[in-house]
């Protein structure tokens, strides 16, 4: 049985909360007059007695910190400076009906100001992806020919009217409070050069989801963070740059990014190597010397992988893709080189944690899902990137021939 969703806020809380017929837990998320300040994932055990609990068990310390910020953040008042405008960009391939579903949770949004949206459209099968943007005036629709998320992300930077490009994942929709969040953030802080924000899940039915959300999801806390170019006293900073938020919900100043060349091509590209361009560009901007903020009222609700196969392979792509990024980041930033060999250091070693207290009972993921990570991380040392650049350098060349890579000649 799957969990049920549930928002509470604090101003007015029942006085038990309790899981429908049906539902073996619950995700609660927690909100102060409307801004969301926490979640918290109860299982079955905690409904025991079948009685429900008392939603003052779920305000603790994380949940305080973010109302007190949240309520002093209110009393300072609107920022002096405005925000930059901005583009909305959505890249997707096939998945039509997902697209139409973050659009339609983004229309209500433009009451709040106008903003631009663009739908890159890498290589779908059909012209269902066309057909649902064109249903909305709003939305400016480009094919991009080249198959690869970081091809039509930067398709996005060339086509983007905005200062700042926001992009959303197509399995995502906006909170009703994400372009306030977004915007507040940009304007807050006019030396970053990224946003990112939130992400909280879309429904939580499956084990998969369930599971995933256990392992701490893509939560990245309820607090506004700004990181700069260096942190007192973390030796692997800023290597760890899953730290820094998800490319599911970011936002990049478009100058900037064309001015570090754009988005790395030879990461994000699909099946082998699936991953590791947010991480790549999030490490970018911070040693170009710009700020990156997290921003938790910028949020979105993710749709979580639903069947334990797909999660699974998630996990292996994580560990391909956060070392492939490692190890283009050591052969690109010489500096850095010693960081990135203790960051390598750090992650096997947390992962041999992981599997220690898997088997103690006190880590949720599966030792299956664990290993695999782990030996992703392996493929992702040992040559994924320089495999991955030479397949971009013959996509390239055969898009140059004016045929299809793969195709016959």
């Amino acid at each position: 049985m799957g969990y049920g969703l549930r928002t509470l806020d604090l101003c007015d809380l029942p006085p038990r909360v309790t899981p429908d017929p049906g539902e073996s837990g619950l995700g609660v998320i927690l909100r102060d007059r409307g801004r969301i300040v926490g979640f918290k994932l109860i299982d079955e055990k905690a409904f025991a007695a079948g009685e429900g609990i008392e939603p003052a068990r779920l305000i603790d310390r994380e949940v305080r910190e973010a109302v007190t910020i949240r309520r002093l953040r209110d009393e300072m008042g609107a920022p002096a400076a405005s925000a930059p405008s901005i583009t909305v960009a959505i890249c997707s391939k096939d998945r039509w009906d997902w697209v139409d579903r973050l659009l339609t949770s983004l229309g209500p949004l433009r009451m709040e100001g106008e903003f631009d949206v663009v739908v890159i459209d890498n290589a779908s099968s059909d012209d269902r992806m066309r057909e649902v943007c064109g249903k909305r005036d709003w939305v400016r629709y480009f094919h991009e020919p080249l198959v690869g998320l970081n091809f039509a992300r930067n398709r996005a930077i060339r086509e983007a009217r905005g200062e700042v490009v926001a992009f959303l994942d197509d399995d995502v929709i906006v909170d009703s409070d994400w372009l306030k969040g977004l915007r507040r953030a940009w304007a807050e802080n006019p030396d970053a050069g990224c946003v990112t924000g939130l992400v909280l899940p879309m429904a939580l039915e499956t084990e998969a989801q369930i599971l995933f959300e256990a392992g701490g999801g893509f939560r990245r806390g309820f607090r506004p963070i700004r990181y700069g170019a260096e942190r007192y006293g973390d030796q692997l900073y800023p290597c760890g740059a899953g730290r820094f938020g998800a490319g599911a919900n970011m936002s990049l100043r478009r100058d900037l990014v064309r001015r570090l060349g754009g988005f790395d091509e030879a990461l994000d590209t699909g099946r082998p190597l699936p991953g590791g361009g947010d991480l790549d560009i999030f490490y970018r901007v911070l040693r170009a010397g710009a700020t990156l903020v997290y921003e938790p009222q910028a949020a979105v609700y993710h749709e979580h992988r639903r069947d334990m196969a797909v999660l699974r392979r998630q996990y292996y792509t994580w560990g391909v893709g956060f070392m492939a990024f490692v190890a283009k980041s050591m052969a690109s930033d010489p500096a850095m080189r010693g960081r990135f060999r203790s960051t390598i250091r750090w992650w096997f070693r947390y992962q041999a944690r992981r599997l220690k207290a898997r088997a103690r009972g006190r880590e949720p993921i599966p030792a299956p899902m664990i290993l695999g990570e782990i030996w992703g991380g392996v493929v992702g040392l040992c040559g994924e990137y320089g495999r991955s650049k030479r397949r971009i350098a013959r996509i390239r060349a055969a898009a140059g021939q004016g045929r299809e890579y793969g195709a016959a000649a």
